[in-house]
């Protein structure tokens, strides 16, 4: 059998001034965004992929890697559709862990909505547009 995995801590960060967590590929936006703003010493990207059982573990290390940062949450689905309303929770009772208030994490998506998109190509990449401005600025 191979041998056990080692339990890597990466390093504290503690001038990282936000943190954005997001699902999917906005992940890329988000990077390009915050490239092209010069922003990557300031914010930090974690992309989270399983969402159930929620990685309580590695939400929790990246959390105490960046304890001076703000904490988003971007999506492009609307608030009530997508991993948000999922994952909140989860975020909170981790907060409740490290003794950070319950609601220091902030979204940055659409608003909640009926339908998944308005239906017009360029009020859609307005939206999106601003809410990678919003996660990164």
């Amino acid at each position: 059998p191979p041998p056990p995995r080692e339990r890597v801590t990466p390093p504290l960060d503690k001038k990282a001034k936000r943190v954005v967590f997001c699902s999917g590929k906005i992940y890329y936006e988000l990077d390009a965004e915050r490239e092209a703003m010069g922003k990557e010493a300031d914010v930090k990207i974690v992309r989270v992929e399983q969402m159930a059982p929620f990685p309580w573990d590695l939400v929790s290390r990246e959390l105490r890697r960046y304890p001076n940062a703000e904490v988003v949450w971007c999506q492009e689905e609307p608030a009530n559709m997508g991993a948000w309303s999922h994952c909140r929770p989860f975020f909170q009772t981790i907060f409740k862990d490290l003794k950070r208030p319950l609601d220091s994490i902030r979204y940055a998506g659409r608003k909640p909505s009926a339908s998944t998109a308005t239906g017009y190509g360029q009020v859609h990449a307005e939206e999106q547009a601003g809410l990678i401005k919003e996660a990164i600025a």
